[in-house]
């Protein structure tokens, strides 16, 4: 039997938002590094939208809830239920309320979380950079808050948030907030870190870290925070943030969050960063030495509009967050950078979503613009299709209604209207046939085939190809040499390119594997591909080594893909060696001795990269 929506507004949240609104949350929490968990309570404004309501339902995920009480009355406890999870929705809460005489409530909630907490990485200081303190940090998109915090935890409700975060006095606290006020020091070894987050956000972007960490200011409205021991390299990488941050307002229009702070995590990180307001968390994979791939500070940037500002009303409409983001990281990279830089760009990420469609398959819903979710848990729905079949769609309704002037000046009328607020598609479609009525353009646009139809989309924008001109000759060149035929390569081929071209170059040839070995052992003498720290190329690089069956690297590969925790290289290489017969015991070995330092949702992830690598081997 099928797993029914859990609500109608979203397939993933118990919550009644319909009858009962929360609009800001008070936390006050301890964190406990030995027991691993947080404890304390969080005091709830919520508004009555209707009258016969007699209920507050909640989302929860393993949160031991110990009493509640209503309107600061510590005496005027309240019934609650929590009920048996499903699937891995985790649990309703269902509050019982008194006869309503206020349209205003606050519930007070004392709970403690459990130390199966999904959306906390607890680290013992070796999985550390300096390997004295241990770390703990969050990721609670799409909808892993309820396993810190009991709440309305989908995207359509928005609210406010104060904090109060108790540590020992050896760590820092950070949050996707302002600090309002100097830590305090407290009794027994303690102190106190506030925080306070004046615009509405969803649920998933509470964020929070601790740890041993050191800040250095990057410009006027922003500070990069690490471990001590990278904060060097992480200042010089992400140096260039401010001129990102200026460039997105000329495309977006004003910055509403007050500062703009990004956080290194250590290497367990899952994600390329998270767009948590105030506090992007950026994964230290991106630390190459050279800016080579900072356009991540570029897209996480840009989520300060689209998926901050104007969010999604539950996750079947990711697109909105993800393509809009796409394509606004490629205009400020554009700008930075040159037009052709922009368009290099997505024929890179087209690549990718080549790759994506093919392994989720062509048929696959998961890979329409606008999903169904009913009874899916969101984290099994992520892949490359809302990032880069979403971005295709804007761009070709960019070139399609007059070009890029005045194309944001629409997504400037999109942001200002929206703000603030959660839209689906059909708030995106209205808007856009609003502004350019008239526009006769408009009628081609094939809705259901953009937004309903698996697959590849069926229309690909005409691209300036000159930045990939050289790496595609240079790729067929050793695709179409005959070994028995003498070789004109040599080690200055790669000399004149940028960092990007040779992970295009790279992208090219894994589209063509298997490549036989002896070819890339003389790519591998004459570049010298193994030394590369951009980890962009190096992924690549692994991953046609695997796919051409190379015994020899494949120790490198399996260290790559443990010695850090963000999906998007570590899945593909394991999906790989799972794949390969001869690897397929060894990856499967390497994993389970190293799942219990990796996020919950990359294990959850990769355990179902066995299950259907077992599938199709049978």
């Amino acid at each position: 039997m099928g797993i029914p929506r859990l609500s109608l507004n979203d397939p993933g949240s118990y919550s009644n938002p319909d009858e009962i609104i929360v609009s800001h949350m008070d936390i006050h929490l301890d964190v406990d590094f030995v027991h691993k968990i947080f404890s304390g309570y969080v005091i709830l404004t919520a508004y009555v939208k209707s009258k016969t309501a007699q209920q507050l339902v909640l989302d929860s995920r393993s949160l031991h809830i110990k009493r509640i009480t209503l309107n600061q009355n510590e005496t005027d406890e309240l019934l609650f239920t929590v009920d048996e999870p499903v699937h891995t929705f985790g649990s309703k809460l269902t509050i019982q309320l008194p006869k309503l005489t206020s349209e205003k409530l606050l519930l007070k909630i004392e709970y403690q979380t459990d130390v199966s907490s999904t959306a906390l990485q607890w680290l013992v200081p070796e999985q550390t950079a300096g390997g004295k303190y241990p770390y703990v940090f969050s990721q609670c998109q799409p909808d892993h808050c309820r396993s810190i915090i009991p709440c309305q935890d989908t995207p359509g409700v928005k609210g406010t948030y104060n904090a109060t975060i108790t540590v020992p006095e050896d760590f820092t606290v950070l949050m996707s907030a302002v600090s309002s006020r100097e830590p305090k020091v407290e009794k027994q070894g303690k102190k106190s870190f506030h925080f306070n987050q004046s615009v509405p956000i969803p649920a998933y972007l509470v964020a929070i870290a601790v740890g041993n960490l050191e800040s250095r200011k990057i410009g006027p409205r922003s500070k990069v925070w690490s471990e001590p021991e990278i904060i060097t390299k992480a200042e010089y990488e992400f140096a260039e943030t401010d001129l990102f941050l200026k460039t997105a307002e000329d495309i977006c229009g004003p910055y509403v969050w007050k500062i703009y702070d990004m956080l290194v995590l250590p290497p367990s990180f899952p994600f390329g960063g998270m767009e948590n307001p105030c506090l992007t968390f950026i994964t230290p994979t991106l630390l190459a030495g050279d800016r080579s791939l900072v356009s991540v500070v570029a897209h996480e940037i840009a989520h300060s509009w689209t998926g901050n500002l104007v969010s999604i009303k539950n996750f079947e409409h990711f697109w909105l967050n993800e393509g809009f983001t796409t394509f606004i990281e490629r205009k400020i990279n554009g700008r930075v950078k040159g037009e052709a830089y922009r368009h290099f760009s997505a024929i890179g990420g087209l690549k990718d979503l080549q790759q994506s469609v093919e392994t989720l398959g062509k048929d696959n819903p998961l890979t329409k613009l606008v999903v169904d979710l009913t009874g899916v848990d969101p984290d099994d729905a992520f892949s490359t299709a809302p990032y880069e079949k979403g971005h295709t769609f804007l761009f070709y309704l960019e070139q399609l209604l007059g070009g890029a002037e005045k194309f944001e000046q629409f997504l400037r009328s999109y942001f200002n209207k929206f703000k603030n607020q959660s839209v689906d598609t059909d708030d995106f479609k209205t808007h856009l046939q609003s502004y350019f009525v008239g526009e006769e353009k408009i009628k081609e646009i094939d809705w259901n085939a953009w937004l309903h139809t698996p697959g590849m989309p069926h229309i690909i924008p005409k691209y300036d190809t000159s930045l990939q001109e050289p790496c595609k000759l240079l790729a067929n060149r050793w695709i179409d040499w005959k070994e028995s035929e003498t070789h004109t390569f040599g080690s200055e081929d790669l000399k004149s390119f940028m960092p990007e071209q040779v992970e295009e170059f790279v992208a090219l040839l894994l589209q063509k594997t298997p490549i036989p070995v002896s070819k890339l052992l003389l790519m591998e003498n004459l570049y010298q591909m193994n030394s590369y720290k951009n980890n962009e190329i190096r992924f690549r690089w692994l991953r046609i080594c695997i796919q051409s069956h190379w015994r020899e690297p494949v120790e490198s590969a399996l260290k790559f893909a443990t010695e850090q925790g963000r999906m998007k290289y570590v899945r593909p290489i394991f999906r790989d060696l799972f794949s390969w017969k001869e690897t397929r015991e060894e990856a499967i070995e390497k994993f389970n001795a190293n799942k219990s330092k990796m996020m919950h949702v990359l294990v959850h992830n990769l355990n179902n990269d066995i299950k259907n690598t077992a599938e199709k081997s049978t």
